[in-house]
């Protein structure tokens, strides 16, 4: 099969397209590198385009025999969505409905959908389950859902088949240090961390320390990115076989505190990493774990590096490796 990866260039489409050709498929990547990068495309064919260039998918599909698309391409950092809504509307929404008007019209009926947790907003139980409410919190949430119940539109209508994959905190970087997270700004915590033990900030913020948790600070759950690219290939083979749409959270099962993931990049990086403790940031909730059995049981999907010093430790090489991103 030919893959589509839309926003291949990105942090987790770039792992993705990684692990698919590991696996011997044909990818194609589309990006506009607005925030990805032409670096980390690697023996691919690459397009430099928009998804809400018609044109530029129009080229694709008729150049290409694509047979099922991987969607990444989207704006993605939640405070910016805040106050930037027009803007997340356009771009993840109404990018996205032209993929699959483009898809629909090309007859491509397999999608694998870039989702996300914050399209549960506040959590009403620990672990978050596919069927709990979704209730997003902010625009960047409710773009995503907004695409997931196009894609369910889509299927009965057309027969375009999805899986939407709802991850929490994607984290570390390709084991061969070949790839990994550069963003501009960062706004992740564990390369934020890195950052300090690199010398490149003084200090890394702690949003509250009253948070009812074990050591007061805000629990998530960490997956690494080779994990999700993984959970992706078997989304495609799910629809392959059964033909048939579902939803999937995707993540260890696992909640590490703030504190402890600093404490944990101390050990790997052996460096004294500076904390001090700021304010509470408005609607982070205090625990965010998901159950990722669904996935298990119906994708046959096991994390691989579930273990955060091996997730850390990853990054960490490539950011040793890479202290200024793919710029050098």
């Amino acid at each position: 099969m030919t893959i589509l990866v839309t926003g291949g260039a990105g942090y987790i489409g770039s792992h993705t397209a990684l692990y698919l050709q590991q696996q011997n498929e044909d990818v194609i990547i589309l990006d506009n590198l607005q925030k990805g990068h032409q670096e980390a495309v690697l023996n691919t064919p690459f397009y430099e385009g928009d998804l809400r260039d018609e044109a530029v998918l129009d080229e694709i599909f008729t150049k290409h025999n694509i047979t099922s698309v991987i969607h990444f391409a989207a704006n993605s950092l939640v405070g910016e969505s805040v106050t930037a809504p027009l803007e997340y509307y356009e771009n993840n929404v109404i990018g996205s409905y032209t993929l699959v008007k483009k898809m629909v019209e090309h007859n491509v009926k397999q999608i694998v959908f870039s989702s996300t947790a914050a399209t549960y907003g506040e959590p009403e139980s620990v672990p978050i389950q596919e069927s709990d409410p979704t209730i997003p919190t902010n625009p960047y949430g409710e773009t995503k859902l907004a695409i997931e119940k196009l894609l369910k539109w889509a299927d009965g209508a057309y027969g375009l088949k999805s899986v939407c994959l709802r991850y929490f905190n994607a984290a570390g970087a390709d084991p061969e240090g070949r790839i990994g997270e550069d963003h501009t700004p960062e706004s992740h915590l564990i390369p934020l961390v890195l950052q300090v033990a690199l010398g490149q900030r003084e200090t890394i913020k702690i949003f509250g320390d009253n948070y009812p948790t074990e050591d007061g600070s805000c629990v998530r759950d960490y997956i690494h990115v080779m994990d999700l690219a993984q959970a992706h290939y078997l989304a495609l083979k799910k629809l392959e076989t059964t033909n048939e749409s579902g939803i999937y959270n995707l993540g260890n099962g696992t909640g590490f505190s703030v504190k402890e993931v600093i404490e944990v990049c101390r050990e790997v990086t052996r460096k004294e990493i500076k904390a001090e403790i700021a304010e509470r940031r408005a609607g982070d909730p205090a625990v965010l774990i998901a159950s990722s059995e669904k996935a298990k049981q119906e994708l046959g999907w096991k994390p691989n590096y579930a273990d955060l010093n091996q997730i850390i430790e990853h990054a960490w090489t490539w950011h040793q490796n890479n202290p200024t991103g793919y710029k050098k």
